[in-house]
């Protein structure tokens, strides 16, 4: 547990069973099937305005951080520091890298 007595859960889809994988398909699509009315909501707490007020907009996945050690072009990394400014370099060619993932993803064929 962690300092606020809350509990970090990971999940890995890679180790999934075909006959898990298929079962959360099929919640999925029923989940998808739903309309908003039908869905029970009673289980999550309401957003107050003060957790409105410190959102931050596109931080709902927080992906676990690996440390790497990579070697890049200096002009390369003098631009990502000179962009980013603060320190915050490394979040940037992450960024970067993450749109460069997306861009290039195959979509998922389904069976």
């Amino acid at each position: 547990m962690s300092e606020n007595g809350t509990r970090m859960v990971t999940f890995d889809p890679s180790k999934m069973t075909d006959k898990e994988r298929a079962q959360q398909d099929a919640r999925l699509e029923r989940l998808a099937a739903m309309t908003d009315e039908e869905i029970d909501f009673s289980d999550i707490p309401p957003i107050t305005d003060e957790q409105w007020a410190t959102r931050r907009p596109g931080h709902l996945f927080r992906p676990i951080k690996q440390r790497v050690t990579i070697r890049l072009d200096a002009d390369v990394v003098d631009w990502f520091k000179r962009e980013a400014g603060s320190g915050r370099y490394q979040t940037a060619v992450n960024k970067a890298l993450r749109r460069y993932m997306q861009d290039h993803q195959k979509p998922k064929r389904r069976a």
